[in-house]
């Protein structure tokens, strides 16, 4: 069986390419996930460093997190893979769907640690994808928001159909695609079909910074599922 780990960013759309990953036959060593400079929080969606790590203990998989500032980024990217090259992973996946300028960058950064790139969710209808993402199972909830296109009363909301039809209400007069994929919003996975526990979310604060919304997640716990 190959091996592969995952870009990593505690989302929906990690998750459901780490899913189809598994699906068709890949084994997941690690979740890679890029950490500001600081250390403290996810590099993309803003998350606490340490809500990673127990979503990761939720699922099973275990985590690797780099610091890095955006300049040192890819560098440090690229020390990460090549990491995982000397234990024998020559994979990656990535839930990335349709922005050209990203998947350019990842073929461009895997090529040169000769890693082989996976994106099992790369051209698909983002209204399908998402509406598969819930049927499936997964428990997720918004964390972070552009605030010129969502309010902060979007924070904490859960993925499920309801989320589908206000933001194809919203769709009539804000330009918002079905997953986020520009960035107006993000989410974090608390559950789904391969973990092996639930996130519970016992405590969040709200804070606005850099023209974006955040739930910051104070408290959390691990259940069983």
């Amino acid at each position: 069986m190959n091996q592969a780990f995952v870009s990593w960013s505690g989302g929906k759309d990690c998750c459901l390419a780490c899913y189809q990953a598994i699906a068709g036959g890949l084994r997941i060593r690690y979740l890679a996930n890029m950490l500001t400079e600081d250390g403290t929080c996810s590099r993309t969606h803003g998350l606490s460093a340490e809500v990673i790590q127990l979503q990761s203990q939720a699922i099973g998989i275990p985590l690797v997190q780099r610091k890095a500032t955006w300049d040192t980024f890819e560098a440090e990217f690229k020390k990460m893979l090549r990491s995982f090259k000397r234990k024998g992973i020559d994979e990656g996946v990535f839930g990335d769907i349709d922005l050209d300028e990203h998947r350019e960058w990842i073929e461009r950064v895997c090529r040169a640690v000769d890693i082989t790139p996976h994106l099992p969710l790369w051209g698909k209808s983002q209204d399908e994808m998402l509406r598969h993402f819930i049927n499936l199972r997964f428990e997720a909830i918004v964390v972070a928001t552009k605030a010129d296109i969502l309010s902060e009363e979007w924070l904490g909301r859960t993925i499920d159909l309801d989320f589908i039809n206000l933001l194809t209400d919203l769709q009539k007069t804000k330009n918002i695609t079905p997953c986020g994929e520009a960035g107006e919003y993000h989410t974090l996975v608390t559950n789904g079909p391969f973990f092996q526990k639930r996130m519970e979310i016992l405590e969040t604060r709200k804070v606005f910074r850099d023209k974006h919304w955040f739930l910051e997640i104070l408290r959390a716990d691990l259940r069983g599922r």
